[in-house]
């Protein structure tokens, strides 16, 4: 009888040991996302419809490779990649900044659509303070700066909002209040982009700025971090005012600070967020102003200045509570080999280090096109391996974390086009409560119904049916239909058996 029982207890360990290495390898939360950018001129002046196929293409890529959010760029220099009411539309889409596309399309709106016809995120990617690229840009006349040149400064190459003045916190604002409000968006995104990365030798021009609303600050650089966190802090409330489940995230910097700076910071020499572009990021965590962090890691294990693992074990550390993915760079990755393996490259032992720590919850490519490229065979390790499975966004419950109800009226209906799974969406209350998404499991007949086992995953869906693989009539499977609301808070299942 003991040898029994011994028997059972190792079999026990031996199951929850291998169900705790399948969470880690194929865990069902995680956030995947990519940065699709548009300043590279990739879509600027190409024709609507060669556009809107290239985009399309590069989203089916992107969805086979388990991305599950989009980062896509609708405001790189104070003008638009959508129909704005108070920006010019961007010369990154058009090749003439104010020029209306031709014929006409709403690249974000389009882009909404498509992706969550795909079970995907979308995020709205915009650059707060800048306002030129290069000076030798052009710029319209309805653009903001020739309309109240006095909220603009000149720095290097570049045309900047001077971040000390409430009327540029103020059109920010406005902007992304106007966004929130008419288009259906996942997320509002900046990146690392606050005040510019500094000049050597050059000093930012905001002497006149400073001497009007820098009084009670004991130094300039407090003052800058203060003007960026106003900017934070009113961004976050004004997007939870319109829409609470609309999510406030920032990709700052890989480098909060240095150790050399403080004792808190992490061992590395680079630039810094917190004394060089004044954001403090550990602030807006700590104060609830934003709801997720992607600091952009983009370097290699074993660099010099900027150590990957450093950085990833640091910021694991600091994440303030708040949702923290990490951001990678697909080219640095495949061109460096692991240290301990000079014939891998570094993406198995830094998807390992990503996933070995329960604060991380998923990761975001930089950038989209490289994955859809295949850079280094990058996306087909993600397809075959470390995305194998789909994966549903982490749960952002300090928002909202309660579920939607159940579906109803589950049925396996005989159609024109073969077997078809219908259901009827849940009723809701108020919108935070409403199914927008429905997963759809798979299971042998007799086989243990595991929720928590993304391979059963077989659509993540905004349909409220699902076309059955059929076979030969004689085999019997237990589907199990989930709704999701905004927050992707899950709601419990319903089963159907049907005979494929």
């Amino acid at each position: 009888m003991k040898r029994y029982m011994l028997l059972c207890l190792l079999w026990w360990v031996s199951c929850a040991i291998q169900a705790q290495v399948d969470e880690v390898n194929h865990p069902k939360r995680e956030f995947r996302g990519a940065w699709m950018q548009v300043v590279n001129g990739q879509y600027k002046g190409l024709p609507t419809d060669s556009v809107k196929r290239k985009l399309r293409n590069e989203l089916d890529l992107l969805r086979e490779a388990g991305i599950n959010a989009v980062i896509f760029q609708v405001r790189p220099e104070a003008d638009a990649l959508y129909n704005s009411r108070l920006e010019p539309w961007s010369r990154h889409l058009t090749g003439k900044q104010g020029q209306m596309p031709r014929p006409y399309w709403d690249p974000m709106e389009f882009m909404i659509d498509e992706c969550h016809k795909r079970g995907m995120e979308f995020h709205a990617w915009v650059n707060p303070y800048r306002a030129k690229t290069s000076l030798s840009v052009t710029l319209d006349s309805l653009h903001v700066y020739n309309i109240h040149p006095e909220w603009f400064v000149t720095y290097g190459n570049q045309l900047y909002f001077d971040p000390g003045l409430p009327e540029s916190r103020h059109h920010i604002c406005m902007v992304v209040s106007d966004i929130v409000l008419r288009y259906d968006v996942d997320g509002i995104h900046m990146d690392d982009y606050f005040y510019p990365y500094p000049i050597a030798g050059l000093s930012f021009p905001d002497d006149g700025s400073f001497r009007r609303y820098g009084k009670g600050f004991d130094s300039r650089d407090d003052w800058r971090r203060h003007n960026v966190n106003l900017l934070i802090e009113q961004l976050h409330d004004t997007i939870g005012s319109i829409k609470p489940w609309v999510k406030f995230g920032v990709s700052p910097f890989g480098i909060y600070r240095n150790q050399s700076s403080d004792p808190l910071g992490s061992r590395t020499s680079g630039l810094q967020n917190y004394d060089d572009l004044y954001a403090d990021v550990l602030l807006w965590a700590r104060n609830g102003w934003v709801d997720y962090l992607i600091p952009q890691i983009y370097w290699e294990i074993g660099h010099p200045v900027a150590d990957y693992d450093t950085l990833v074990r640091w910021w694991a550390l600091h994440s303030e509570n708040r949702p923290l993915f990490i951001g990678q760079s697909v080219q640095n990755t495949v061109e460096h080999a692991d240290p301990d393996n000079p014939h891998v490259n570094q993406l198995p032992r830094k998807m390992a280090l990503q996933r070995s720590f329960q604060s991380i919850k998923g990761s975001c490519q930089w950038y989209a096109g490289a994955v859809v490229q295949n850079m280094g065979r990058y996306r087909d390790a993600l397809m075959t391996g470390y995305h194998k499975y789909p994966a549903l966004p982490p749960v952002f419950d300090f928002i909202d974390n309660t579920p939607p109800r159940k579906v109803r009226k589950v049925k396996d209906v005989w159609t024109s086009d073969g077997p078809v799974l219908f259901w009827t969406p849940p009723k809701y209350k108020d919108e935070m409560d409403r199914a927008v998404l429905y997963v759809v499991y798979r299971f042998a007949h007799k086989e243990k119904v595991d929720l928590d086992n993304p391979s059963h995953i077989v659509a993540v869906t905004r349909d409220t049916f699902y076309p059955l693989p059929y076979g030969d009539g004689k085999t019997k499977y237990r589907y199990v239909v989930t709704a999701l609301d905004r927050l992707h808070n899950e709601s419990k299942g319903v089963k159907k058996t049907v005979r494929l």
